[in-house]
């Protein structure tokens, strides 16, 4: 029991999300942490984005319909936007969720602080990094298209665009498991409230990969 006690005092562990979501939860309700694990998130994310930027080619501009005496700029301006996404991405995607995660809380009257809500999100985009650093490395030591994840549907199909199926992916769905645990464990909602919020967050996901699809083959003007 003190064995139990004492290991719930322990500081939350990034590593841990792997292993032992659970009790990493329980840590993060009793001691939420920001700023270290975000720091470490935003590190991976570049990284990630860093080996997109690296996959990132001119016949892949080409084929969007940028003219060819502009390419080496454009592709340029890409390889650096990417890598500024890489840093805001975590930040703004924790800050977003949380304010919304936080908003139902009041609603049903869950005690849950924004800063332990961060701090949950913050951990559970471990899995989002992971599954980025993978698929991204992959895509650029064997020349695939770095917008379609490996480890998506769209991946395993072999699709030439990622669409709603590149929304279905495993680390992807791994999040939504997470974040289902951890606002159960970290924000006291029940277990069905917890699952409804992150199947809602997952299918808004499959929204926006369902509207980048209708654009892409929306006529030219």
């Amino acid at each position: 029991m003190q064995k139990e006690v004492n290991s719930l005092n322990e500081n939350p562990n990034l590593l841990g999300m792997f292993t032992s979501p659970g009790m990493q939860f329980e840590r993060i309700k009793q001691s939420p942490k920001i700023w270290v694990p975000l720091i470490v998130i935003s590190f991976l994310y570049v990284i990630g984005m860093a080996f997109m930027a690296l996959s990132l080619d001119a016949d892949t501009l080409i084929e969007q319909g940028v003219p060819k005496d502009q390419i080496d700029l454009v592709l340029t301006i890409t390889k650096v936007t990417v890598m500024v996404t890489g840093i805001i991405t975590p930040i703004f995607g924790v800050l977003i969720s949380s304010a919304i995660q936080l908003a139902i809380a009041r609603i049903a009257s869950s005690t849950v602080s924004f800063k332990q809500l961060f701090s949950m999100n913050t951990y559970i985009m471990i899995i989002g990094a992971a599954g980025l650093i993978l698929n991204m490395a992959i895509s650029f030591a064997i020349g695939g298209n770095p917008e379609i994840y490996i480890t998506s549907l769209a991946g395993l199909l072999n699709q030439e665009k990622a669409g709603v199926l590149g929304s279905i992916e495993v680390f992807g769905i791994w999040s939504v498991v997470l974040t289902a645990l951890g606002l159960n464990k970290t924000a006291q909602f029940s277990k069905g409230l917890a699952w409804t919020i992150a199947i809602i967050f997952f299918l808004i996901s499959i929204g926006f990969g369902l509207i980048g699809t209708l654009l892409q083959g929306a006529p030219k003007l």
